[in-house]
């Protein structure tokens, strides 16, 4: 049982990992009707043992679209000709997804603007008011 080395503290077992082979469309010349090299790689994040709370949580948010409502990622690649570089370009995708969530976002630190900030802002409204104003119907003068 191989184990997949995704960061220093996070690995996750082959075993976990479920590959499905299909049909594709695209390129592949003749063997486009008769061979399935499109691959769709399937993990359930949800379930997995080798995952962090916190990563999961961050994981399936990432992921979108590709999680199911139960947790199960689905990648599919079907851009290569070939079952193993499929393959190989769904597992790279699944590594770089959870790598993305392996990083705790920065805390914001929330700040207040400055008080030249704040003349600035004014300033530009008062302008911008003053633009606007001006831009009413033009009133000739009798003369």
């Amino acid at each position: 049982m191989a184990r997949i080395e995704i960061t220093p503290r996070i690995a996750i077992d082959d075993s976990e990992l479920r590959f499905e082979f299909v049909r594709a469309s695209g390129p592949g010349g003749q063997n486009v009707n008769k061979v399935a090299t499109a691959v769709q790689l399937r993990f359930d994040a949800a379930r997995s043992p080798s995952l962090p709370d916190d990563v999961r949580e961050r994981l399936l948010a990432l992921a979108g679209r590709r999680a199911t409502a139960d947790g199960v990622i689905v990648i599919d690649a079907r851009d290569a000709r070939t079952q193993e570089r499929n393959r190989a370009a769904a597992l790279g995708r699944l590594i770089a997804l959870i790598r993305r969530a392996a990083r705790r976002p920065k805390r914001r630190v929330p700040t207040k603007p400055t008080a030249a900030a704040k003349r600035r802002r004014r300033r530009e409204k008062e302008r911008r008011a003053k633009v606007k104003r001006e831009r009413g119907r033009v009133r000739r003068h009798e003369e």
